[in-house]
């Protein structure tokens, strides 16, 4: 997908590189949080005990481990973007909404400074794409805007 940008002079040029950029620093911490939910990585509390913590079924820390994991892969490989970035999106509602929203925005107070930004960045790529720098190529042609 080409993503132009216009400067003043009146050229035009894809934001390729930007976007690869963007995808980093977004899929980063997601993947880091994910391994730890998932897999207990990193001193992770793993599914069982990210599921006590926020008082659910087990069953949702897999759910919350594997969209954070899955969806922080997809977003850095840039295939299926568009599904890993709807994933993160709802386990960062959910966070903003169930742990932080209370602690209003700042990071320093358990705020959702964090949380919220991750979205927006995410619904940022969401609507941008991949760039021309993904593995979305790779995909069949039904799949690579997904």
């Amino acid at each position: 997908m080409s993503t132009p940008s216009t400067f003043s002079s009146g050229g035009t040029r894809e934001l390729n590189f930007e976007l690869l950029i963007m995808r980093i620093a977004c899929a980063l911490p997601f993947l880091f949080h994910g391994s730890a939910i998932l897999f207990g990585a990193f001193g992770g509390p793993g599914p069982k005990g990210f599921a006590a913590f926020i008082q659910a079924p087990v069953s949702v820390g897999y759910l919350v481990g594997l969209a954070q994991f899955a969806g922080g892969l997809a977003i850095l490989l840039g295939a299926l973007l568009r599904l890993g970035a709807i994933c993160v999106m709802t386990v960062m509602l959910g966070a903003i909404y169930l742990v932080h929203f209370h602690h209003g925005y700042d990071i320093n107070q358990g705020g959702m400074e964090f949380a919220l930004t991750e979205f927006l960045l995410s619904a940022g790529l969401l609507f941008a794409g991949p760039g021309k720098y993904s593995l979305a190529s790779l995909l069949p042609a039904p799949l690579r805007k997904l």
